[in-house]
């Protein structure tokens, strides 16, 4: 594979995701928020080339329905999928949260720090 690259950056996070892989389901972490796809750990390894459907829960609470993704690769628990079905006001709204992600991740830290410690109370 030729190094890329890459135009944009992958802002770190940690959500919920629940993932369908065929008849199976199950949820794990989404690690990074880049708009074209995720990096996931979750208790259903997965294997490059094999589609999946995903909810992703972000931080703010709001919801992010993918449709059909596909794993691009995979290690251990750890995989990596992009997007192939996302709906424009889904992919509108994520790409909303990522440039705002971005442009203040500090205070979006802060956030997510205070909403961490206040579930934990």
């Amino acid at each position: 594979m030729p190094f890329v690259l890459r135009p944009y950056r992958h802002p770190p996070v940690q959500c919920f995701a629940a993932y369908n892989a065929g008849p199976f389901k199950s949820q794990g972490t989404v690690w990074n928020l880049p708009c074209t796809g995720r990096l996931l750990s979750g208790d259903l390894p997965m294997r490059p080339g094999e589609t999946l459907s995903l909810t992703v829960t972000l931080p703010n609470k709001q919801r992010i329905e993918i449709p059909e993704a596909v794993v691009r690769w995979s290690r251990g628990q750890e995989f990596a999928v992009e997007n192939i079905t996302v709906e424009r006001h889904t992919q509108a709204r994520l790409h909303h949260y990522v440039k705002r992600l971005v442009q203040e991740p500090v205070e979006m830290s802060r956030w997510t720090l205070r909403q961490q410690l206040q579930r934990e109370v």
